[in-house]
């Protein structure tokens, strides 16, 4: 059986002014509010219920859109498909997409402007936004978030991490904390290729041999030679020290000295030749 359609004019459809619903046909209806604002409405039934779905107002949709809208639904709906959920997934769509977009200078900027306020002063920023921009936005700036990988954070980190270590762990854990911004914010999805713990703490072929293995969390150095020489000395300093006080006095002295200097893990890596 044909469809009625096509039952209001476009100047009945301006002058209607009782609040109600006011059918063209096919499922298509002019909705009137008490407010005197108007409005399209689809009506259809999928999965055995009664559905609307809205269409727009007329101030931005007119009749002969209204009508192309409401067509497209009925297409839709021969193909087995619901217009609602299916509007819903080209919207999903539309949005990755857009994600898909942001740039990493984008979130970076995102991220420090997020953090500004419960930073103590401005130093923090502009330190964050330098070393960005000197090391990673010339790499990975322009990319879409969701496209830097381990590469291009090595392709980032591998001039520098021989060199300037604690520069090159300082943009490594900054870099780790845009893109953890990035995937909570629904810009990127995976693991954090950043990430140190379990990921570039074994990736010494990408980036080279460092000299200092940075911590995850705090950027800094765990342990390093620095720590190591300053306990190979501490025979020298025990018997400087022997000279001016009692040897044991200046032995439990040396010692405090040297486990202050050292963490934890530092003198846990600390072989028995070292000791001796």
């Amino acid at each position: 059986m044909p469809l009625n359609l096509n039952k209001l004019s476009a100047l009945a459809v301006t002058k209607l002014s009782k609040p109600g619903y006011y059918g063209d046909g096919g499922g298509l209806w002019l909705q009137v509010a008490k407010s005197d604002s108007k409005s399209w409405i689809f009506r259809f039934k999928a999965t055995g219920r009664q559905r609307e779905m809205g269409l727009g107002g007329l101030r931005t949709v007119d009749l002969a859109k209204a009508r192309t809208l409401a067509r497209e639904c009925r297409s839709l709906l021969l193909d087995g498909k619901d217009p609602i959920e299916a509007r819903k997934a080209v919207r999903l769509a539309n949005a990755l997409q857009r994600a898909r977009s942001m740039t990493f200078d984008q979130c970076a900027a995102a991220y420090i402007d997020a953090y500004r306020k419960g930073w103590e002063n401005a130093k923090p920023a502009d330190q964050w936004k330098n070393t960005l921009a000197t090391y990673a936005s010339p790499i990975i700036g322009a990319l879409p978030v969701a496209d830097v990988d381990t590469d291009l954070v090595a392709k980032v980190l591998s001039p520098i991490w021989a060199t300037k270590t604690e520069t090159a762990t300082r943009v490594r854990g900054r870099i780790e904390s845009v893109l953890d911004w990035a995937t909570v914010s629904r810009f990127r999805q995976g693991d954090n290729p950043a990430r140190w713990r379990g990921h570039l703490e074994n990736a010494g072929g990408i980036l080279g041999t460092p000299i200092l293995a940075p911590t995850a969390q705090s950027g800094r150095t765990s342990y390093g030679e620095g720590i190591k020489d300053a306990i190979r000395r501490l025979p020298k300093l025990v018997s400087s020290m022997c000279d001016k006080m009692l040897p044991l006095m200046a032995l439990s002295m040396s010692a405090s000295v040297g486990f202050l200097l050292a963490r934890s893990r530092a003198v846990a890596l600390i072989t028995w030749p070292l000791w001796q």
